[in-house]
């Protein structure tokens, strides 16, 4: 009897785990076989903003262009068919004020994307992100990571800017994350840079300032997920962008790509 009580409360708590991950936009769980723990490295629940080792390693699986990407249970779909879907996107009030809706740019199967916030102005003009001052500066840091605009994914989090740039609402978070979770789906990401303090707390649905939880990866649905600095914060706080370059040394270790340290 106590065998059974016991299985069936690990039934139950897996309903309420699977239910939990439902409520967030995932519709299916990676699979992958077993290997020793030697080689898989720490992990975390999905959605937890508990850090993991800065030698993070996760089963890979081959994407189209040939690198290794973490699986996150994507069901196919294309980033073309997410932005149809999207349309001329009213889901929230900001479909009402915006001049463009910013989805995102990059390459389709990159090993890295950068989240960030919203659009601003130049974005919301444009109907690109990080086209601004705070964009040129996120070039010159994926340049020095030896890598091309091109090369990496970038988005937001909402993809229309807020009145005046204020904060985002619950609401608008509530509508547009699920999409930014099928985007970084479909593009099966090696790791993800989180861009400010809003795109690191909404994604790791953490409290916690930027400044802690910089600094080392975290899980985001199977994904190492590195917080910095936004590159608006460095243009008022140069003093900061030494501690993006360390948090960009330990992406590109990652990566398997070893850069110079400046």
């Amino acid at each position: 009897m106590t065998q059974q009580n016991e299985t069936n409360g690990l039934v139950a708590s897996l309903r309420a785990y699977l239910e939990e991950l439902q409520a967030t936009g995932v519709d299916g769980l990676p699979f992958a076989e077993a290997v020793p723990p030697a080689a898989t490295g720490p992990t975390a629940k999905a959605g937890s903003h508990q850090p993991v080792s800065s030698e993070y390693v996760a089963a890979p699986t081959e994407n189209s262009a040939g690198s290794s990407a973490v699986s996150v249970g994507s069901k196919g779909e294309t980033l073309e068919e997410i932005r149809l879907e999207l349309g001329e996107c009213c889901r929230c009030t900001l479909g009402k004020t915006r001049t463009s809706l910013v989805f995102g740019v990059g390459n389709p199967r990159a090993r890295i994307v950068f989240v960030g916030e919203a659009p601003g102005r130049d974005e919301d003009l444009q109907g690109e992100p990080f086209v601004g001052e705070a964009g040129q500066l996120l070039t010159k840091i994926i340049e020095a990571m030896q890598l091309a605009r091109s090369e990496v994914y970038i988005c937001n989090v909402l993809k229309c800017r807020p009145p005046g740039n204020r904060n985002p609402q619950h609401d608008e978070i509530e509508q547009c994350q699920p999409f930014l979770l099928r985007q970084l789906k479909a593009i099966g990401p090696e790791v993800v840079v989180c861009l400010g303090t809003f795109a690191a707390q909404t994604l790791l649905q953490s409290k916690e300032p930027i400044s802690r939880l910089r600094g080392h990866f975290h899980d985001y649905h199977g994904i190492p997920l590195m917080p910095t600095f936004h590159p608006a914060f460095l243009l008022r706080n140069a003093g900061k962008k030494r501690d993006v370059w360390e948090d960009m040394q330990q992406v590109m270790k990652l990566l398997g790509k070893e850069m110079s340290k400046k």
